[in-house]
């Protein structure tokens, strides 16, 4: 390592320099040693790199000192330096964007971390909004990301633990936890499996990690980890002794382990007195039932119109059923989705001249052709606007799925067939596991009273709590 011509040749045939227009090599002096700077173009800014040449352009023989770590510690204008003497680690670190200095005659490579990455604001999540709170939300850079919560976690306790996965894109990933409160079984255990992660890059940053976390086969749609992007639930999950674990490029940290109670828990319901995040609270819960419920039990009203009381009498189909009720519901959980990712790709400037000719078309042209009854629009309607209720993604098709299944069970079977999909439900929420291997219905299995009452009840916090 002490000869520069060697490293030299070393790394321009290892990093491709001669092809790679954007890794630099950038000779200067250190007093009267050859030195080189090794960084990638984007990630160093031209005004830092002018001081530090004019910086070691400005040192005399006389003021350098003999060895690395004496060079580092009295010589280096600069706070993040490390000492590196491995080839391979200082490859990676190179492609990661650390600014790598070499001198001739010294032993080891001088690892200047002055990263500055491509970035957008701190804005607040688009999905993740509230009413009252902070208006910060991740971003991409994993090191901002562990600022917001080091921000809201003042305490000595709360360890960034920094992990590599991926063998080509060595993706950082960051443990976030509370030393004196995790359970250090199951932070070991999320430890050894990021280690032992036998893939090339996790292409599909967070999510990637998580299925190769979660070794279990994936059938039960309902989901294993809780993602948001507020700092603020973040933190109070870290403090609530849960881990968090930030990937690098990806905006959403993944809580775990959580229990179905956690993931329907929102920032709002904490942002409000305890009446007002209460009734949040029950709201949200009741309108989740009730889109998993109410299109089967129509259509179990609909074969049984014996069932249906006097007063109730205004929910039959008044006009002529030209396609089955189920194929129609069917065919609209199908067109709604359909729309929602019409809209994620339609061009800002034409979203709204569009969505008022897809509810036109979708409206009043589609039940005029017979195509679908009013009712079912109307129906299928509260239900895609009410899943958005959930702030979780994969809860709100978990429940999707359901009860597309319970549509078909109770249009088959009848009473049967709606009892058996309920049971289903039932058993695919029960049956679930968190990435633990504890309940996903805890605190109700097990029975846990005070804890149970706190998941469904907003309580005050007291002092000393």
């Amino acid at each position: 390592m002490t000869c520069l011509a060697d490293n030299m040749a070393y790394f321009q045939e290892k990093l491709n320099i001669q092809k790679s227009f954007d890794i630099i090599c950038r000779m200067t002096m250190v007093a009267d040693h050859k030195a080189c700077f090794y960084f990638i173009d984007g990630f160093v800014k031209d005004e830092l790199m002018e001081k530090l040449i004019e910086f070691f352009y400005s040192i005399t023989p006389e003021d350098l000192p003999e060895d690395s770590a004496g060079l580092s510690r009295d010589a280096m204008p600069y706070v993040e330096v490390e000492l590196l003497d491995g080839r391979e680690e200082i490859e990676a670190n190179i492609l990661s964007g650390v600014l790598c200095l070499f001198i001739d005659g010294y032993d080891k490579c001088f690892a200047i971390d002055c990263r500055t990455y491509p970035m957008r604001s701190v804005a607040e999540p688009e999905k993740d909004k509230v009413l009252r709170g902070s208006k910060d939300g991740f971003v991409e850079t994993v090191v901002f990301n562990t600022a917001l919560i080091r921000r809201r976690i003042r305490d000595p306790h709360l360890v960034m633990e920094m992990q590599q996965a991926g063998s080509c894109s060595k993706t950082d990933i960051v443990l976030c936890y509370m030393e004196d409160r995790v359970d250090r079984a199951f932070l070991e255990e999320i430890r050894n499996r990021i280690q032992n992660l036998q893939v090339e890059a996790l292409t599909m940053n967070q999510e990637s990690l998580v299925e190769c976390l979660y070794r279990r086969k994936w059938f039960n749609p309902f989901p294993k980890v809780k993602y948001t992007e507020r700092p603020d639930a973040t933190a109070a999950s870290v403090l609530e002794g849960k881990i968090a674990i930030l990937v690098d490029n990806s905006p959403a940290a993944i809580i775990l382990p959580v229990s179905i109670f956690d993931i329907v828990e929102e920032a709002d319901d904490f942002y409000f007195p305890p009446i007002t995040g209460t009734y949040l609270r029950l709201n949200r819960l009741f309108i989740a039932i009730l889109t998993l419920l109410l299109t089967p039990g129509w259509i179990l009203l609909m074969q049984n119109p014996e069932w249906i009381p006097p007063a109730f009498d205004f929910i039959k189909v008044e006009g002529d059923i030209h396609i089955p009720l189920l194929f129609q519901l069917l065919i609209l959980e199908l067109g709604i989705d359909g729309l929602k990712l019409a809209a994620i790709n339609t061009p800002n400037m034409l979203t709204t001249p569009l969505s008022v000719i897809a509810a036109i078309v979708m409206g009043e042209f589609a039940v005029k052709s017979g195509w679908f009854n009013s009712e079912t629009m109307l129906y299928m309607a509260f239900v895609a606007v009410a899943n958005y209720t959930q702030a979780s993604y994969e809860l709100g098709y978990a429940l999707k799925f359901m009860r597309i299944i319970l549509l078909v069970l109770t249009a088959a079977f009848n009473l049967y067939g709606f009892a058996a999909g309920i049971l289903l439900t039932l058993l695919a929420i029960s049956c679930n596991r968190t990435i633990s291997g504890k309940s996903y219905l805890y605190p109700l299995i097990p029975f846990n009273g005070k804890q149970l009452a706190r998941r469904i009840f907003r309580k005050r916090i007291k002092s000393g709590e």
